[in-house]
């Protein structure tokens, strides 16, 4: 005769002292604002006159706040030869399309090594993580050799396809691939009749979007920030991050211009980090599955 089992209904109450509480967010409070400093001391620079700048011993926050260094950079970028709006469609849309690219490519070799079997996927991976040790700078004659051939010098594709073809994107959803979407639930979506592409689209790719989220955050802040290229000579094809450092060089004078700009320059990948960051978080404590 089986024995049963003595089970009761209880509810599980967590007891936390007010004082460990208030301890750890202080603590959190403290770590957020000693982060936070370099974002206010750079808005700190950009807002000080020229003799706060050159004030020795220097001071961490301004005392007589000005917008001159805003102003004094955009009447710099409005005697530019090239319009700066050509500057700033030429950093938009390198930074989508290498962006977008990378999120796509990446996800579905992650997808294909991960979850579909085939010989030598292994190996292949392998190759993957062993490219993850070579820098750009390793690499640079031999892609200098191929853009060439290509004939993609001078164009912006020699930036976009690098960024493309990254393999830290790869290798970032393909981690993500195997610990978040489970063979079952994709096996179900094929027998229910799904494409391989769809399964992929629609089951996979939203169970790993705290990966393609950090993945965007990545690409985006590398292809933003792109400045001098030694495959860009043409100057209606340069960023916006190199022609405002054009600006900003050539004299101390120009010292609170280029805090101004490092300021601009800042803005929009602080925006799209908080927007992605809080959809992270949101995803992570809300999306947990088990096979």
């Amino acid at each position: 005769m089986a024995k049963k089992l003595r089970t009761r209904k209880h509810k599980v109450v967590l007891n936390r002292s007010v004082g460990g509480d208030g301890a750890i967010t202080f603590f959190l409070v403290i770590m957020g604002a000693f982060m936070f400093l370099p974002m206010v001391y750079a808005i700190s620079q950009s807002l000080k006159p020229l003799d706060e700048l050159w004030m020795f011993p220097p001071k961490f926050l301004v005392v007589k706040p000005t917008l001159g260094n805003f102003s004094d950079l955009f009447i710099l970028m409005s005697d530019s030869w090239v319009p700066f709006s050509r500057y700033i469609f030429n950093t938009i849309f390198i930074t989508a399309m290498g962006t977008f690219g990378n999120l796509l490519l990446g996800s579905m070799a992650a997808y294909a090594l991960s979850k579909i079997k085939f010989p030598g996927r292994g190996m292949i991976f392998q190759v993957v993580q062993k490219s993850l040790m070579f820098t750009a700078t390793v690499t640079g004659v031999a892609n200098f050799l191929t853009f060439s051939t290509l004939g993609w010098i001078d164009s912006h594709m020699a930036i976009i396809m690098p960024a493309c073809a990254s393999s830290l994107g790869l290798y970032l959803m393909k981690q993500f691939m195997d610990s978040a979407v489970g063979d079952a639930t994709l096996e179900s979506a094929r027998l229910d009749g799904c494409s391989e592409f769809k399964t992929f689209w629609v089951i996979a790719m939203p169970m790993v979007k705290p990966g393609w989220l950090t993945l965007i955050v990545y690409s985006f802040q590398g292809l933003w920030n792109t400045g001098s290229s030694i495959y860009l000579y043409s100057e209606q094809l340069k960023t916006l991050n190199y022609a405002i450092g054009q600006l900003t060089t050539g004299s101390i004078s120009r010292a609170g211009v280029s805090a101004a700009s490092t300021v601009v320059m800042m803005i929009i990948p602080i925006v799209v980090f908080v927007i992605s960051q809080s959809s992270i978080i949101e995803t992570m404590a809300s999306s947990g599955m088990k096979d």
